[in-house]
């Protein structure tokens, strides 16, 4: 089969499964990469070893981080076993040991100061939905006028990560100001629309958010999704219940969840030490 007829092949399965556009193209940017490496290789036929050797090679020749050696393993895996369909003797289940590193969680202060030094409406408006409702920046730009129901106080995250669909609440401080950025701004279909009409970009919500954090002086590394961690760190320190969290983040293992037990700050600090019973 040539290179092209393939891809299209994978391609064409790929939407057939109902993959998430974003994995699709994460798919194929990984299938290039190991026909790529099979072709300047010359390798004629493929086994165990020229998969191992391949794999060991994005590992410690290309540094690819855990995440990568995950996508990269699905999208061999797919290749071979939903594509060609062909048996091979190499484990493509095979468990990779996540690193233990901890995201950068926001304090409530710090996410105010954020907030509250965003001049823009627009801006102030897409950064606050993004804490408010827990939501990847993905989930955001999607985003649709239809998808917020002010009767019910909800906002319906649809096609989320896994293409599933969920509910997370619509707070009334976040509702006023939406309803003043939607009475300047009047966007048509999406929320949150560029200047032509289309979804806001990502990069731009990206870009919003470093100059803000430069402006207000936050020494961490963090991003736009460190507001997600926020959230979920947040809730759980005002008691609610890990499981709500859960669903409102849209994880599918509660063990997703449970990183937030590790990482609050807060917490820790209500913990007394029994060095200070002596």
């Amino acid at each position: 089969m040539k290179r092209s007829e393939l891809i299209d092949k994978y391609s064409k399965l790929l939407h057939l499964k109902n993959y998430s556009t974003r994995t699709e193209k994460l798919y194929l940017h990984h299938l290039n990469l190991f026909l790529d490496y099979v072709s300047s290789s010359k390798i004629v036929n493929i086994n165990e070893k020229t998969l191992l050797d391949y794999f060991d090679h994005l590992k410690q020749n290309k540094n690819f981080s855990y995440s990568s050696m995950k996508q990269a393993l699905a999208s061999v895996r797919f290749l071979f076993l939903d594509v060609l369909k062909k048996e091979i003797d190499f484990d493509f289940f095979i468990k990779m040991k996540k690193p233990n590193s901890l995201p950068n969680i926001l304090t409530t202060e710090e996410v105010k100061n954020i907030i509250n030094s965003i001049v823009n409406l627009k801006h102030r408006a897409i950064i606050s939905t993004i804490y408010s409702c827990g939501l990847r920046i993905s989930e955001a730009v999607n985003l649709k006028i239809s998808d917020v129901d002010s009767s019910a106080m909800t906002i319906k995250i649809v096609n989320a990560k896994g293409k599933n669909d969920r509910i997370v609440m619509l707070s009334k401080k976040l509702l006023k100001l939406l309803r003043e950025y939607f009475k300047e701004y009047k966007p048509k279909t999406y929320l949150f629309e560029g200047q032509s009409g289309e979804k806001y970009s990502a990069r731009s919500i990206q870009q919003i958010f470093n100059n803000t954090v430069n402006k207000v002086r936050i020494k961490k590394k963090v991003t736009v999704h460190s507001l997600r961690h926020s959230f979920a760190s947040h809730l759980l320190d005002s008691g609610t219940d890990i499981r709500f969290i859960q669903e409102l983040l849209g994880h599918k293992h509660l063990s997703t969840t449970q990183i937030y037990t590790h990482i609050n700050p807060t917490s820790v600090k209500k913990i007394k030490s029994p060095f200070d019973s002596f």
